[in-house]
């Protein structure tokens, strides 16, 4: 019985996959991905279960794991040995993590839009350096937030902008100069 294998080369995988030729060799190089058999002109060749493989991987990395993380798991999706709860309790691990993330988002999130709101209420197009978005940016470094952790203070103190000078229109109703700035500067 003849039985067709199909070859791949690295950049039909590569498409196939959805991934890059260099994230290919990288993989390879740290071990994630096994090295390839050679043609006789030792040009990688691969199989569908290189495909398999490196889709995985992929979708673990879209997932967010982390490169070490992949490794375990794709270590145990070969393993006929090892228990299924590694694999529970590594991604219970990770679920935490993103959870983290994603409150750190959140408080991100709070704070941009805190600056954004008091730019386009409080300011009118006056000098860069006094726009209410650096100054919410000084307040929550001055207040000792890390920079992975902003969130709260944006919300907690209202951000004073310099740019309302007597007589000026605010942002919402001033002129517009042809390159799209206050007409005014």
């Amino acid at each position: 019985m003849n039985i067709h294998v199909r070859v791949l080369s690295i950049g039909a995988l590569a498409k196939a996959a959805g991934v890059t030729t260099p994230t290919i060799r990288y993989y390879e190089e740290i071990g994630i991905l096994p090295a390839p058999r050679r043609s006789a002109s030792d040009q990688r060749v691969y199989d569908d279960t290189d495909l398999e493989r490196l889709t995985f991987i992929r979708r673990c990395r879209d997932f967010g794991f982390s490169l070490d993380q992949v490794r375990l798991l794709a270590g145990l999706s070969i393993s006929a040995d090892k228990d299924c709860s590694e694999v529970g309790t590594l991604a219970k691990t990770h679920l935490t993590e993103v959870r983290t993330r994603l409150a750190e988002l959140r408080g991100l999130e709070r704070s941009l839009a805190a600056f954004v709101g008091e730019c386009e209420s409080a300011c009118a197009g006056g000098p860069g350096r006094e726009c209410a978005v650096f100054e919410g940016i000084r307040t929550e470094l001055a207040a000792g937030l890390p920079a992975r952790r902003l969130g709260s203070m944006a919300s907690k103190s209202r951000l004073e902008c310099r740019h309302n000078y007597p007589g000026r229109p605010t942002a919402a109703i001033a002129p517009r100069s042809a390159k799209g700035g206050p007409a005014y500067l």
